[in-house]
């Protein structure tokens, strides 16, 4: 039977050791083969030929990031349609997100590569060097096949509804006026921006928890404690996001002097972000503690924080150096927590001074009913979620595009951006002109963090002088990939978001 092919990598590595010890000659292809097509058996075939065996490598479920409702094929069956060809010796499943562990298990003679990897700089993510080291390393070489190329992205968008008929239609729509080739190099060309990114840090934690019942006595919910996490967030996650893509990042933000986790924020900093900090001796830094269930529900959660405004000193200093620095940064990205740290003279100095302003004035349980984005006039871009909006317009009945217009004039925004969760998004120009986009997602796993993957890209977009409408596309398709991300354990990386606009646009 075919699956008796279906070894792991350890035994993938011996049996090629066995067949060099019989003077036999190995090849190893390696890929994710979500839909089996010609091109790809005809491939399999070219480098089958080229030596006495071929083993094969199959990337893990978890490792496949091509896009929403991928892999279609879980690994075992993928891995079980590679098995079942005449020309393929032996198949393990590859739990990493490259082959070169692969490669320096087996040490194959040949690393087996189609002919749309022979150009280095064509290949988004940068492995293809990095296995071509690792196979020259243990005295091998690279094989480019040269058959008949198809692409199973396309195949499945095209075939097996992998989108939903509204983003299908609106990847169609899309796709006539923009390539994946055209805002992929646009997004690299954000690199030479100088960046600011102003706002709280905050140390996100997440205690993992089942749930126990009802207790014996009283209507309270019991739960077993299992673990915690700790997550660097606020602005330091936006600067993250913001770093993927720009080089020269700076984070102005606040710490406790006591309780400052410095050294963990520190470690957690990308480290193209140069930070300048402003210590508080009356405040610790920012905790949110969330209790949450295996699934990510959070249960309840706890703020450690003191949201008085900030000392005057304090004060004094960061818009002394905001009054000196803010000049010299292309754009300025304010995701604005509401927990103290921002104050009016602040405002008022960012709002004066910065070239560019993209702000977010985020609601939350700590400071709903106080802190709107009113409190931001002149800003270039404001990003909203649809409840921030109607609490700033005091309206919860309107329309969503007609109260975005109001507030946008109101504050003399450029741009002006409303996420809607499962809803998708909208942005308003400065003519009014309204893009919409449906959700990106088809996976979610925490919503947290969401809105500032958003917010950094889209912002950066804009102050880098793409379109609305692109702008709009790559921040959608940013919180599309941060919802599958737990709280902000990583950023949204560039290589996975060109991969991920790729996929959308095949």
């Amino acid at each position: 039977m075919s699956t008796e092919k279906i070894v792991s990598i350890e035994q993938l590595a011996q049996r090629a050791a066995e067949l060099k010890a019989q003077g036999k000659t190995v090849a190893l292809c390696h890929g994710t083969f979500d839909l089996l097509h010609i091109g790809h058996i005809r491939h399999l075939q070219s480098g089958a030929r080229q030596a006495d065996a071929l083993l094969v490598s199959v990337t893990a479920d978890e490792y496949v990031n091509k896009g929403p409702g991928r892999p279609v094929f879980n690994q075992y069956l993928r891995a079980e349609n590679i098995a079942a060809l005449a020309c393929v010796d032996s198949v393990a499943i590859n739990h990493a997100i490259t082959a070169v562990e692969v490669l320096d298990q087996v040490k194959p003679d040949l690393y087996v590569k189609g002919s749309d990897y022979k150009s280095t700089s064509d290949d988004l993510t940068g492995n293809i060097q990095h296995e071509k080291d690792a196979v020259e390393r243990h005295g091998g070489r690279i094989y480019f096949t040269d058959e008949l190329t198809s692409s199973s992205t396309r195949l499945l968008n095209e075939y097996f509804e992998v989108f939903s008929p509204e983003i299908s239609a609106y990847l169609d729509q899309f796709k006539e006026t923009v390539g994946a080739n055209e805002i992929i190099d646009k997004l690299k060309a954000l690199s030479g921006l100088n960046v600011l990114v102003v706002g709280e840090a905050i140390v996100d934690e997440y205690h993992y928890t089942s749930p126990l019942g009802q207790t014996g006595k009283g209507n309270v919910f019991s739960v077993k404690y299992n673990d915690y996490e700790r997550f660097a967030g606020g602005a330091i996650a936006v600067a993250n996001h913001v770093a993927e893509f720009a080089h020269n990042v700076t984070l102005l933000s606040g710490l406790g002097a006591t309780k400052s986790h410095e050294d963990f924020i520190r470690t957690n900093l990308n480290p193209a972000i140069d930070p300048v900090f402003f210590f508080s001796q009356d405040r610790p830094t920012i905790v949110k503690r969330r209790y949450v269930d295996a699934d990510i529900a959070k249960l309840f959660e706890v703020y450690f924080y003191n949201d008085a405004p900030l000392p005057e000193d304090t004060n004094r200093k960061i818009v002394a150096w905001l009054d000196k620095h803010l000049r010299d940064y292309d754009v300025v990205i304010v995701p604005d927590f509401g927990n103290g740290f921002i104050s009016n003279q602040m405002v008022a100095a960012l709002s004066k001074g910065a070239k560019y302003l993209a702000v977010n004035a985020q609601v939350n349980s700590g400071n709903r009913g106080y802190h709107l984005i009113t409190r931001y006039p002149n800003a270039d871009f404001l990003s909203l979620n649809e409840p921030e909006l109607r609490l700033a317009s005091h309206d919860r009945g309107a329309a969503i595009e007609e109260l975005a217009g109001q507030l946008a004039d109101k504050l003399s925004a450029q741009h002006i951006a409303i996420t809607r969760g499962t809803k998708g998004a909208l942005m308003l120009d400065q003519t009014k002109t309204a893009y919409k986009i449906p959700a990106l997602s088809s996976k979610v796993v925490d919503r947290i963090g969401a809105g500032d993957a958003f917010l950094s890209v889209a912002g950066l977009c804009l102050g880098g002088g793409l379109s609305p409408e692109q702008a709009l596309f790559a921040g959608s398709a940013a919180a599309a990939l941060d919802v599958q991300i737990v709280c902000n354990r990583e950023p949204v990386r560039a290589v996975a978001l060109f991969k991920y606009i790729t996929t959308l646009l095949k």
